[in-house]
Parts: structure tokens; sequence; C-alpha cells
């Protein structure tokens, strides 16, 4: 996000500041509603909807007017089609196409202009990965209800925190494409709108950067099983039991997991990788400890794991990345972060 104001010279740390967020850190997650705040911080400083990341900037107003071109279809095909249009007019270096057959829909996001310095530029990563949250966080809440992807592939490598796309996007997040690739159910498309202005002027206040919050409500399933999960540390509850606890059945929560996108190894994996990385940056815990409050079975198992996640071990992790002159603890004093993901 923060690319573009590197690009035109910018200095972010006031606006971090003033967002409460503190990179220096590199193991916490970032509260969702700061990640909202700074969003905006942004798009205000550098009066640009697209951070400063393309050619033109995307003028304040553009997601309004996105907002207000697709409010008045007729359901969430008509919708995306207006979407498309206004976007080849406010954003030319990215164009988007919807295609639709029997079963299966395809969104498909290329560049027209090269978008950074290289394939793999941050810059072009986030701008690929912000316009397809912008949609589909967008179309979640124009039809009230969470849309699933099926399937996405990005077009570059797998980046450092390529994890996350499982819990963002899809469990069927893939990577090395020449093209954004995102697909759905084709009936999806027939889904009416069910917003409409009054519902819009509320959801305006605090836009663009309130997309970023659609997500927490648009997959209850997901949080729901992380805070379980996360919460029963070092026990390792299975499918059977975290389903138990939710009052439905394990062919249930599964099918739920899978609609909003997602799946309960993923969900569990996510959740030992946060408080992993962030046991190692700030406390000086024995790593078969920290392996034993994760639920592994053998210091082992998370070795395998932690290369796995960060293609380090946990003793290289620790060297490498805590930060300089960090404060460090002996015994770490919470479960890992209660925000976004």
């Amino acid at each position: 996000m923060l690319s573009g104001m590197a690009r035109h010279g910018r200095d972010p740390t006031p606006l971090l500041t003033a967002a409460g967020i503190e990179l220096a850190d590199s193991a916490t997650r970032v509260p969702v509603d700061r990640y909202a705040l700074l969003y905006n911080f942004v798009i205000k400083a550098l009066e640009d909807e697209g951070f400063g990341l393309f050619s033109e900037p995307m003028r304040p107003g553009a997601f309004e007017f996105l907002c207000r071109a697709m409010l008045g279809a007729a359901d969430l095909a008509e919708a995306l089609q207006r979407a498309v249009r206004f976007l080849a007019m406010v954003l030319p270096d990215l164009a988007v196409t919807i295609a639709r057959f029997e079963q299966r829909a395809e969104l498909r996001i290329l560049e027209t202009r090269p978008l950074g310095l290289g394939r793999d530029d941050p810059a072009r990563v986030f701008a690929f990965e912000w316009l397809l949250r912008l949609l589909h966080g967008l179309s979640c809440w124009l039809v009230g209800r969470g849309l699933a992807l099926d399937a996405v592939r990005f077009p570059y490598e797998r980046p450092a925190h390529a994890d996350d796309y499982a819990l963002v996007y899809t469990e069927h997040s893939a990577f090395g494409g020449e093209v954004l690739f995102a697909q759905f159910r084709a009936n999806l498309l027939d889904l009416p709108l069910r917003r409409d202005e009054t519902a819009l002027t509320a959801f305006l206040d605090g836009a663009p950067g309130k997309i970023s919050m659609l997500y927490r409500r648009d997959r209850e399933a997901v949080f729901r099983v992380r805070d379980l999960l996360r919460d029963a540390l070092p026990q390792s509850l299975s499918l059977e039991e975290i389903a138990e606890r939710l009052h439905m059945s394990p062919r249930t929560l599964h099918r739920r997991l899978e609609d909003e996108g997602s799946g309960f190894r993923a969900i569990k994996d996510a959740i030992r990788r946060d408080i992993a990385l962030s046991r190692l940056t700030k406390t000086n815990q024995p790593i078969a400890t920290l392996a034993s409050d994760l639920g592994y079975a053998d210091t082992s198992a998370f070795y395998r794991a932690f290369v796995g996640w960060t293609g380090l071990s946990p003793e290289q992790f620790r060297r490498r990345l805590r930060p300089a002159g960090a404060t460090i603890t002996n015994t770490p004093g919470d479960r890992g972060s209660r925000s976004s993901g």
C-alpha cells in the first residue's frame, strides 16, 4: 500500500503514526480497523484512490461513483459489467473482464501498462490484490452475502505472505499466471442487489477504506473457527470438536468453510504461523516449548511446518527478523493477534 508513496518521495511515517501502526514489529498483524484508517490516510495524502501506483491517479470520489454505478443494476452480472466500464475510464492501466460459462464464471484482470519494476514488484503485487479485493468485497456487500471464490491464479510468483491468501481469497490460490484469473459459480451472477441508496449513504461513511472491513462479516464461519482454535491452544481441536462447539455437523461446517473459500487445515496453520512468528520475534521462549504451546506432538513436526511457512528454521528467523533493539521477554503474554488476517 505504501509503495506509491515511496515512488512519489513521500514519507509514510506520519500516516503510520496517526493510524497507530508500527512496521518495525514484523510479526504483529495490523488490526483491520487501523488498516482501513491507513488506507484512507494514504488516499487523502496523495489525492489518489489508486495509492499512487498507476500512471494516472484515481481521483477522490471514484470509489463512490463506482458504487453508484453498480447500485441500480438488476443483478450482480449487470453490476459487474457496469464496474468494468467505469474502471476502464478511471483505471486504464488494468483491464477487467467478466465471462460466463455453463456452471462457472471468470473474472480476469490484466495489465495494459506495466505496473512495476518487475513481475514481483510489491507495488504490482498489491495492485492486483487490491483490485480483486475491491471488486469481490463490493460485490459481497451489494448482494448482502459472502461470495466464495473457487480458485484464483495470480500473475506473479508466490509472495512471502502467500499463506494468507487462503484466508483472504480462497484456499485454492495459485501463482505464476499471465493474468489474474478468479473463478466462481456462475449462478452467483444471478443474485439480486439488496442495497439501496440509504444503505449506500451509511456505507460510504469511512469508505473507501471501509471495504477492508467487509471480510470479517462475509466470512463468519472462518473467524469463529479461528477464534475457537486459538483459544483452545495448546490443545489441538479437531474439525469434529469445533463443529460440536458450533452446534453443527462436521459436514455442514466443512461446507460453510468451503463456501467462504477456506478450509479447516488452512485456518489452523495460519493461527500457528502467526503465533510462532510473534513469539520468535518478541520472546526468548525455547523452540521446544513454543512447539508444545502450539499443539505439536513433537518439535521436529514444528520445524518442518515452520520451514514450509518461511523457508527458514525457527532459529534463523529469530536471528534475522527480530527488530533491532526490541525488548525481549521470557514468557509470551498472549495467544496471538486478534486482528485481521
